[in-house]
């Protein structure tokens, strides 16, 4: 049941796409309600895929590289669904819903066996899962800010080059990408920070830390800095952000699978 509900899941992020880029191949106006559909169909599949993983094991739904890209996976969807629909657009789902499928769909490659037993209890399992809800929120969040800098490269592009075409008429106005862009740079670095400081307690009060979820932690934190700061206090242009916010994104999704697979201890850390 949980595989089908994330199949389920990546077929609605893989259709969110396709719809959001019709407009691309025909001369219709931006689907928002229909991709919108989608993509919450797939985000409340990916949600009873979760749960019924959490009520099978009872362990934490992120025990475990399969269900920890799941979780990632959920985390994206529902960030693009809130930022798709707050701004009535789809071209944030050109680049987020099928980064939410990859993830899902890695997740059902390498399987969900999430590891039960010994998880925390009480104070230590909220402890637990404060952390690595906010994390997620975070790296979600930075997601959203590398997708929506990688569209306004491209729109960018097109309009430097006067090409006037399908591109220039799907996408919103530059100034909209590079508000989602700022407005989830910010957003990113404060879930991320809040998930470091109580990462950072936990592995101190509970003894639980090991070297690649540290360093990737701090990785992570760093690239997320460097976006928000150069937003905030740097007076970074919208190309110089839009540039730095999606290598960001790609810097810590890759080397948090790399910190996954080399953690010496899966299912107690994020």
């Amino acid at each position: 049941m949980v595989a089908i509900a994330l199949l389920c899941a990546v077929t609605c992020y893989a259709g969110a796409m396709v719809l959001a880029a019709t407009p691309l191949t025909r001369p219709i106006g931006p689907p928002v309600g229909r991709v919108v559909a989608v993509l919450g169909a797939g985000v409340i599949a990916h949600g009873i895929g979760v749960i019924l993983l959490a009520h099978t094991t009872r362990a934490l739904p992120i025990a475990g590289l399969g269900p920890a890209l799941s979780f990632a996976g959920l985390a994206l969807a529902t960030a693009l669904l809130l930022a798709e629909t707050l701004a009535e657009d789809v071209t944030l789902a050109l680049v987020g819903a099928p980064l939410a499928a990859l993830a899902t769909g890695a997740a059902i490659f390498v399987g969900m066996d999430a590891r039960p037993g010994g998880q925390p209890h009480g104070l230590q399992g909220l402890w637990l899962v404060s952390h690595i809800a906010l994390s997620f929120v975070g790296i979600a969040a930075l997601a959203t800010a590398g997708a929506a800098g990688a569209l306004y490269l491209v729109e960018r592009r097109e309009l430097k080059e006067r090409r006037f075409g399908r591109v220039f008429r799907l996408f919103p106005p530059l100034e909209t990408l590079d508000r989602v862009n700022h407005l989830a740079s910010v957003i990113g670095w404060v879930g991320l920070t809040l998930g470091m400081l109580l990462a950072a307690s936990y592995a101190v009060a509970y003894g639980l830390a090991d070297g690649p979820r540290i360093a990737w932690g701090i990785l992570a934190w760093c690239a997320a800095s460097v976006v928000a700061m150069g937003r905030l206090l740097g007076g970074w242009r919208a190309r110089r952000a839009a540039i730095a916010a999606a290598l960001a994104c790609a810097l810590v999704l890759v080397t948090y699978i790399a910190a996954r697979v080399l953690a010496a201890r899966p299912g107690q850390f994020l």
